[in-house]
Formats: structure tokens, sequence, C-alpha cells
């Protein structure tokens, strides 16, 4: 599972550009129409997927992606479903590194232990759960660790040099760089305060920095990606996904196709990003 993670971004690393890292809600807005969006992400320029896990309570979640996470509930998304995507993916992309991206209550009901067989199994290389802090870490992410899945950690503007080490001591994968604070799809950050906090982590870590929240746009990744070792889209892409429905919102021809043009567009930023840096 983490030679997967490990390899996309040594590639990466090698050809001298940051990762363009995608998230989507699972099962929106249906199971079939989110196999297809997610099935398109790498051709359209995504290195490494996120997948959501709809819950009822998404408390670090904007509006953006609560109504994502409800559509997906309504239409029957379960964590059982949301492996199978992973696992139906996997017939025809055995490269992609998938992360498995939520909260920890649905994993907790499934029971730890399950969850981390049935994810290996689905072909889960790592894992975001917004809302176990390290102090929580022999929950889950000790032993997804000792599986070998990668247990992703967030980082923030508040988190101080003090916290750090903490926040980074089990981590691995790559640390996600949460630019601002507040909910996920708010306004894009200070983009000159980006490169001094991806520094900043960098010196405590050897792992890959990936910043993401507020990104939109090709030159939102362009400028993020020229000093952080990804970019990660999340909100825009959901919203893409919410614009392309019918009024009852369901899916229509499009859903698929206006996600990939988007992501295609984001991956023109981060595929330029280091020419900027190098200029």
């Amino acid at each position: 599972m983490t030679a997967r993670m490990d390899k996309r971004f040594a590639d990466l690393k090698a050809e001298g550009r940051p990762a363009l890292v995608t998230y989507f809600m699972g099962g929106d807005p249906d199971y079939e129409t989110s196999l297809g969006i997610m099935k398109a992400l790498p051709e359209a320029g995504s290195d490494v997927i996120e997948l959501g896990m709809p819950f009822s309570d998404p408390m670090a979640d904007g509006p953006t992606i609560q109504l994502a996470g409800q559509r997906a509930l309504k239409a029957g998304q379960t964590l059982k479903k949301t492996l199978q995507l992973a696992a139906d993916f996997r017939k025809t992309d055995d490269a992609t590194p998938i992360v498995l991206m939520g909260y920890y209550n649905p994993i907790y009901v499934h029971g730890v232990e399950a969850f981390l067989d049935d994810a290996i199994a689905a072909g889960i290389d790592g894992l975001i759960v917004v809302d176990l802090p390290p102090e929580m870490d022999d929950e889950l992410c000790i032993p997804a660790l000792r599986k070998g899945i990668n247990f992703i950690r967030l980082a923030t503007p508040t988190t101080d040099n003090k916290r750090l080490p903490t926040v980074l001591k089990n981590t691995s994968g790559f640390v996600y760089y949460v630019s601002m604070n507040g909910i996920t799809g708010s306004a894009l950050p200070d983009t000159s305060l980006v490169a001094g906090a991806v520094e900043r982590i960098k010196q405590h870590t050897d792992l890959p920095v990936c910043v993401g929240f507020g990104v939109k746009t090709a030159d939102h990744a362009k400028v993020i990606g020229s000093s952080a070792d990804g970019v990660v889209v999340g909100t825009a892409i959901v919203n893409q996904v919410a614009t392309s429905l019918t009024k009852d919102g369901k899916a229509t021809a499009d859903t698929v196709q206006a996600v990939a043009t988007l992501v295609r567009g984001l991956s023109t930023g981060t595929r330029s990003a280091r020419l900027v840096a190098a200029e």
C-alpha cells in the first residue's frame, strides 16, 4: 500500500512537478456516476485520489461537501459501498494511490480491524480521518500503519513548532497542509504565506507536503504548486458535480465530463508550476 504512494511521489519528484490530489465524494450523486468520476480523474491528470466517505455529521466540511455527503447517503451510499467503489476502480487502475477521507464514526461502527482488512482488499493506500487527533493514535493510526496503510495527518496555520512534531510523529504518505483555518471551500489563502508554511513543515519531516483548501483554478494550482509537493482540490470538484445535476439532484450526461474538464485545467496548472518557480 505505502509502496504505491511512495512510488507516485518519487516519480513526480523525478519529473520535477507537484502532485495534483483530487477529492470527490463517494456515491455522489449515485454509485455508477461516482465510479465514472473516479475513473476519469487519472485520465484528466489527477495523481492521487482522495475518496470521501459520506457521513451524516461532517463538522469540518463546508456546505458544498456537506451537501455532496447528503446526496450520497440519500442514494444509499455506505462505507461498504465506498470500499467497493475503490475495488471497482482498481480493476482498471492499479497505479493511482487512493486515500479514504472522512470521519471516524463509520469506521468505528464497521470495526477497526475489519475495516483495515477490507480497505487493503479494496486497494486503499491511505487514510485521512479528520476527527482523530494524534492523542488517539492507538484507535486507528497505529493499527493502520502496522498493516501498511498510510495515515495522513492535517497541519494548519495554528499548528505551531511545539505541536508539529506530535502531529507528524505517526504521519506517513504525505502531510496535508490546510492553508487556512475554518471549513473546506473557504476563500483562497494568502499564497505568499503558503511557501513559508511548507518550508517550516519540511524542517520537521522528509514527507511530501501537499497544500489544500480554496484551490479552484489552474492559476491557484500553479502558484501553490510552485512551493508545495502537491496541490489538493476538493470543493471545486464537488461543486462541479453539483452544478451538473438536475434540479432533483440526479446525474446528467455532462456530470463526469464536467469534472474531467475542470481537472484537466487544474492539471495544466500543476504541470507548469515548477516552471514558474525556476524563472
